[in-house]
């Protein structure tokens, strides 16, 4: 809340109070009741009266421009429904109270179900059609970034954000923020370790001026599993679910809520490697097969190498024979370039037969004198 808006509710508050301390709008019965002035009693009232206005103001705030004008239209043709029906209940020879009470009873029920419908259907008017007058170009989808527990303690969010690919208002719900805190207190090490790393997450994301963060501090009762309330949040506000949870991913995708998954976008960005390219490598450990070595890139990216047996430890040359695209990520085939010179051991054994490496003479019967 900026000081701009503070001043202006706070003068509002102050002309409203004022006019009625010295107006008396109060009829003095009632504050003959009240056992106050008539000048106090009206100054309270206005009092209230003004909290109840500036609360009504900011939920309005909140709500999108489609929503405020369905909500209008449907209030206006509640009334107008109300005014047509109450000619025909002033036509009939009831007492004026029953007739004046129906009229008003009418009114007030075609007026807000005429607000509530219109308010809840105003996501289906297409403001483009108006000409871009009223057209809504900076959508609440745009403007949000909902944010997954796990993706926080994750850690990778922070440089994306600082790098400037997530644009918009970064919002961390409430509830997140208490399952953080309660991973943090766990009496298992491991837990409280990655809770503490999500915090200092947190810490280092509010501590960047480029980036804007809000807290949201609703909750959904009714919803118990912090997943479905990022759904439901999402839901709302029109806004994208950051996350690397894959059950996450599924289920949002299924309630129709847009999802941000770090590790997809890691694994779009890793260097695109075709087949017959040459690359050098790093042989750490020895691979599955007979004769694999195992390497891996700076992104993680497990290579397999053949004909590397014998340069564990060692920098290689290889070339690229497929490429695998899996669930868990990518996987690169190659093997060592010839001009790699084999062990002289290995050499002969691959050379020798098979069937001559696997023969054993027979044992020698002792002979009998």
């Amino acid at each position: 809340m900026t000081l701009d808006i503070i001043v202006i509710r706070t003068v509002f508050v102050l002309i409203l109070v004022g006019a009625g301390f010295f107006i008396q709008p109060i009829p003095v019965s009632v504050t003959n009741l009240m056992g106050l002035p008539a000048s106090l009693s009206s100054a309270i009232v206005a009092l209230l009266l003004a909290v109840g206005i500036i609360f009504f103001e900011q939920r309005i705030r909140q709500a999108s421009l489609k929503t405020l004008i369905g909500a209008a239209i449907g209030s206006t043709l509640g009334i107008v429904g109300a005014v047509l029906i109450g000619f025909l209940i002033t036509a009939q020879k009831w007492d004026s109270p029953v007739q004046s009470f129906l009229t008003v009873a009418l009114t007030l029920f075609m007026a807000y179900v005429g607000l509530m419908v219109g308010a809840a259907k105003g996501d289906y008017l297409d403001l483009g059609a108006l000409g871009g007058i009223l057209s809504d170009r900076s959508t609440t989808k745009m403007t949000y970034k909902i944010l997954d527990t796990s993706v926080i303690i994750d850690g990778r969010v922070a440089d994306i954000a600082e790098t400037g690919f997530l644009s918009g208002v970064i919002l961390i719900p409430q509830f997140v923020l208490r399952e953080l805190q309660q991973i943090a207190d766990s009496s298992d090490s491991a837990k409280r370790n990655r809770g503490r790393r999500g915090l200092d997450i947190l810490q280092r994301i509010q501590k960047n001026g480029n980036l804007e963060v809000q807290v949201w501090e609703g909750d959904f009762p009714n919803v118990r599993e912090v997943d479905l309330k990022l759904i439901e949040l999402g839901k709302q506000l029109s806004a994208p679910i950051v996350t690397n949870d894959f059950n996450l991913n599924k289920v949002a995708h299924l309630r129709g809520v847009d999802v941000l998954n770090i590790n997809e976008l890691a694994n779009t960005l890793k260097p695109v490697v075709l087949p017959g390219e040459t690359m050098r490598v790093f042989v750490l450990k020895e691979g599955k097969e007979y004769n694999q070595g195992v390497a891996y890139l700076d992104d993680g990216t497990m290579v397999v190498v053949d004909n590397a047996r014998r340069l564990i430890g060692k920098n290689v040359d290889l070339i690229v024979t497929s490429v695998l695209q899996t669930t868990a990520g990518k996987m690169i085939f190659g093997r060592a370039e010839d001009n790699q010179k084999p062990d002289p051991r290995e050499q002969q054994q691959r050379d020798f037969p098979r069937e001559a490496r696997e023969y054993r003479p027979p044992r020698a019967h002792p002979v009998e004198p």
